[in-house]
């Protein structure tokens, strides 16, 4: 053996319960972290903590995009939340994914989105205006939850009155992505994703008759034109857009207000100065994901920091832990808005072929929300406890946030 040449062995893995996990993540991670490059989870699978290693696997050829591993795991082998596995391109790997995000590549561009941004403040702008006057709103039903539900309806063509009903469906369905949930969740949330594939399909069986100047009508066009996906593809990919589209920006948008608040000074400082505003929210993302991981599945045993990771196993690549690391960030508990290490491709959005594709419409609504509540109400306070950020993997869960101002 050379020297310097590290040798990978096969040690015991320190195995947690998910009530662990959920209690306290952060503590949990940085605790593991000095000590071991991944840890296991209960129920199966692994969490990798170090920023290094979360980076290299992203985009690592040794792993791919798990299929129907998760719902497996979990006991879901049959059903409309299974089919959402089977056939979205979230869970499926290049040729089948390519063909899947190849419609959204070409009708999802980034001059549509960026069209998008005055029309994203404006329904900022009008929220505010609509319940001002009240002096004390629950920010996360009122304003973090609306801006995205109303953005991914305007993009979609979906009808304003029907807002209500897939943003419901959506937080149900949603619930499949993290560990958390119970067996006892099943058949409601079994509910919620039938109902939410039929409202789709009803969408797109309306545009293959009466086509509109809208994404689904310009999307089932390009599907159809190429005769590449069935039908349930062409279904379940609308599906992941509305459902990605909406839960994770509304627990970033709360999230984001919810630390600056908490840190009155960087409050002050938005408000102040504006060109601050994309630091913000790149710090919020960083300090508290609204995402807790990124999945991946291995295909071979692979050397971590002188462990193997082994083969054939679920894995999480924890960007909860990784953006906590001071491997990548120096202070990194600390909240800081200006911070120096502010990366150009954000790591909570993923990497490689399945890197987020609503990442430029995401931060256009994160910033646009902020600006217009920092513009509009700068004396704006919590009213009681901050909320409480649940999950270490999938779509985090936030509570309710109460705020008030003076009126």
């Amino acid at each position: 053996m050379s020297d310097g040449q590290v040798v990978a062995t096969q040690v015991r893995t320190v195995t947690l319960s998910i009530a662990e996990l959920e209690a306290d993540p952060h503590s949990v991670f940085r605790r593991y972290r000095a000590i071991t490059p991944f840890i296991a989870r209960e129920g199966g699978g692994y969490i990798v903590l170090r920023a290094p290693a979360v980076e290299q696997l992203i985009k690592d050829p040794r792993v791919r995009q798990p299929e129907t591993e998760f719902p497996e795991i979990r006991g879901i082998t049959e059903g409309v939340l299974f089919e959402f596995f089977k056939y979205s391109m979230l869970t499926s790997n290049d040729p089948v994914h390519r063909l899947r995000r190849a419609p959204f590549t070409r009708s999802f561009a980034a001059r549509l989105i960026a069209d998008l941004r005055p029309r994203i403040r404006k329904i900022a702008e009008e929220l505010v205006a609509g319940w001002y006057e009240e002096g004390e709103i629950d920010l996360v039903d009122r304003f973090a939850a609306q801006i995205p539900a109303q953005a991914i309806s305007e993009l979609l063509g979906l009808p304003k009155e029907d807002i209500p009903r897939f943003t419901a469906l959506v937080y149900s369905v949603s619930r499949v992505l993290s560990f958390t949930f119970a067996p006892d969740d099943l058949p409601d949330m079994q509910s919620a994703a039938r109902e939410l594939r039929d409202y789709v399909a009803c969408l797109i069986d309306s545009r293959h008759a009466t086509p509109m100047d809208d994404f689904i009508s310009a999307y089932v066009a390009d599907a159809d034109s190429k005769g590449e996906l069935s039908p349930i593809e062409i279904i379940v990919q609308i599906v992941v857009l509305i459902i990605g589209g909406t839960d994770t920006t509304r627990v970033a948008m709360a999230t984001q207000v919810a630390l600056l608040l908490q840190h009155r000074e960087q409050w002050d400082a938005v408000c102040r100065d504006p060109a601050l505003i994309p630091g913000a929210v790149s710090e919020a993302l960083r300090y508290e994901p609204s995402v807790g991981a990124v999945s991946r599945f291995t295909l071979q045993d692979i050397e971590l920091d002188g462990q193997i990771l082994p083969s054939e196993q679920f894995v999480s690549l924890s960007t909860m832990s990784a953006m906590r690391d001071d491997r990548a960030y120096e202070r990194p508990d600390v909240f800081d808005i200006r911070r120096a290490e502010r990366r150009r491709a954000h790591l909570v959005f993923g990497g490689g072929p399945h890197r987020c594709l609503g990442e430029a419409l995401a931060l256009i609504e994160l910033e646009e929300g902020l600006a217009a509540l920092t513009t509009r109400i700068p004396r704006l306070r919590l009213a009681g406890e901050p909320p409480r950020l649940r999950g270490h993997v999938g779509i985090r869960r936030i509570g309710g946030m109460r705020v008030r101002w003076p009126s």
